[in-house]
């Protein structure tokens, strides 16, 4: 059997080779054998020279992705490909050795259209460390099962993805429309059309967080901007817990907007904010003594908060061009396509 590795690339000169090392040392179970396809023909800080370098020894095929948008690469490479199971690798990402072996056996014994690992996430020091033990936190993202590293059963959603040909056949490709969140939209899409999304945690792999602060709030500002666009695309939220960051934040600005007015909303603001920190500094000082890593407590407070606002931010953003300013937000594809996914 023939497994198809589609990969989105972007300007990654800095990962690319880790992932590469990782994605040609899998071991496949006997009679089969994989075909790597990475989207990155966009890339202009040198991926491309270096991913030139492995297709010239007929390692990988680079596919042209003009519109340097994640769902666009992932489609153009699925096109191309030629595998009966194809299954979605990022270059942001470390994989155990048997990871594609684990997705062929979960997707063969769970009989589900979509199977994957949890999102384990790994820091590279200091604050990128931080980021990455908030990652799993309920606090922090909201408690989905995709961060859970020991759930096995079926989600809403699951990071990377492996599918039979036939199942995206049936169920579509990912929507060119999503800059983020595209996974999220095709998920929702297979289920509602009576599919399954299986997790297990034998599939196993190990998502690079961002390095500082400024790139975690890039990130989330994102991912919540674009959750309002995936909102209207599926005519609800997929979950209610992604619009607690946006009602907390919209709440906090509400109440010190009107402190100098109100001696009541400044009571409210003064004590929500202390309760929030408090809450912080709580669920950090517990993720690090759990962790044993007390190093890190410093980091805690800034980061769980950057989850949070940048999050909120982004989502109130969306929602205020989506629904005040009826705009599309193709104008804004170029800034948003920056930092990788």
């Amino acid at each position: 059997m023939l497994v198809s590795v589609i990969v989105p690339c972007r300007n990654e000169a800095g990962y690319i080779e880790g992932f590469l090392s990782c994605a040609l040392s899998q071991s496949l179970p006997a009679g089969h054998r994989i075909e790597i396809l990475v989207a990155g023909g966009a890339s202009d800080d040198g991926t491309r020279e270096i991913l030139g370098r492995a297709s010239a020894l007929e390692l990988i095929e680079i596919i042209d992705n003009p519109e340097r948008i994640v769902a666009t690469g992932l489609n153009r490479a699925i096109a191309r490909s030629r595998g009966e199971v194809i299954v979605r690798m990022d270059v942001h990402t470390t994989y155990a050795n048997d990871y594609v072996a684990e997705c062929l056996e979960a997707l063969e014994s769970s009989g589900a259209d979509n199977v994957g690992g949890p999102w384990r996430a790994s820091g590279a020091g200091g604050v990128s460390d931080a980021i990455a033990l908030a990652f799993p936190s309920s606090f922090a993202c909201g408690g989905g099962k995709a961060h859970d590293p020991s759930y096995e059963g079926d989600v809403d959603t699951v990071y990377l993805g492996c599918w039979r040909r036939e199942s995206l056949k049936r169920f579509g490709l990912f929507d060119e429309q999503m800059v983020r969140t595209q996974d999220s939209e095709l998920n929702d899409r297979i289920r509602r059309l009576g599919g399954r999304v299986f997790q297990t945690p034998r599939i196993r792999s190990w998502y690079s967080c961002r390095r500082s602060l400024s790139g975690l709030w890039r990130q989330y500002v994102q991912y919540g901007y674009w959750k309002v666009f995936l909102m209207r695309r599926l005519g609800r939220p997929t979950t209610l817990r992604q619009l607690a960051p946006a009602v907390f934040l919209l709440g906090l600005t509400l109440f010190a907007a009107a402190a100098p007015w109100l001696d009541a909303a400044a009571r409210l603001f003064v004590g929500t904010a202390a309760a929030y920190l408090a809450a912080c500094l709580g669920v950090g000082g517990e993720l690090c003594l759990r962790a044993r890593r007390p190093e890190l407590l410093p980091h805690m407070p800034a980061v769980l908060a950057c989850y949070h606002f940048a999050y909120g931010w982004g989502y109130l953003r969306g929602a205020f061009e989506l629904l005040l300013l009826r705009r599309e937000p193709a104008a804004k594809l170029q800034a948003l396509t920056r930092e990788p996914a």
